[in-house]
């Protein structure tokens, strides 16, 4: 099993950051955009990031692929995919890719389903929360015949009703 903490538009937060990574100490730190931070922040160390619509920083890449547990994982922040409409587009991205689960940001809505053959999150905003006034970060499960995905507050306490569990 490994164990992915998926954040996304934090939006300049830096100490919430250090402290969500240190208190899962997962083996992967995913953050999938919109830090408004600069790619060398120390908040940032440990984490494999992309660039959202809100960094200005080029040296983030616009998509970054990488293998977790025998799972391929997209990660973008969804912007230039319009998931603010809908996730066709990046899910369509995501099967070109060949990718198991697909990490996104953007609507700082949390989200977390299966969507044909992926497992699509957006862990919510640990800034700027939408749709809700809790603001959520993810922790994933990603083990070979399941992925689940766990979602927390900014204190760290479980939000029971966004998990979600795919089996594969």
């Amino acid at each position: 099993m490994a164990k992915v903490l998926v954040v996304s538009d934090s939006h300049g937060l830096e100490e919430e950051l250090k402290e969500i990574k240190q208190r899962h100490g997962c083996k992967y730190n995913i953050h999938c955009g919109d830090t408004e931070l600069d790619i060398e922040e120390p908040a940032l160390d440990g984490f494999i990031g992309v660039r959202g619509n809100c960094d200005y920083d080029a040296r983030f890449p616009l998509e970054h692929t990488l293998m977790i547990n025998g799972k391929k994982v997209l990660i973008a922040h969804g912007h230039q995919y319009k998931v603010e409409e809908n996730i066709m587009n990046l899910a369509y991205r995501g099967e070109e890719e060949g990718a198991d689960i697909v990490c996104f940001g953007h609507t700082h809505v949390p989200y977390a389903e299966e969507y044909g053959n992926l497992f699509i999150i957006n862990p919510g905003s640990i800034r700027k929360p939408r749709q809700s006034s809790i603001p959520t970060y993810a922790i994933l499960d990603v083990q070979k015949d399941s992925i689940e995905a766990h979602f927390y507050n900014i204190k760290g306490e479980l939000v029971p009703e966004l998990n979600r569990v795919l089996t594969v």
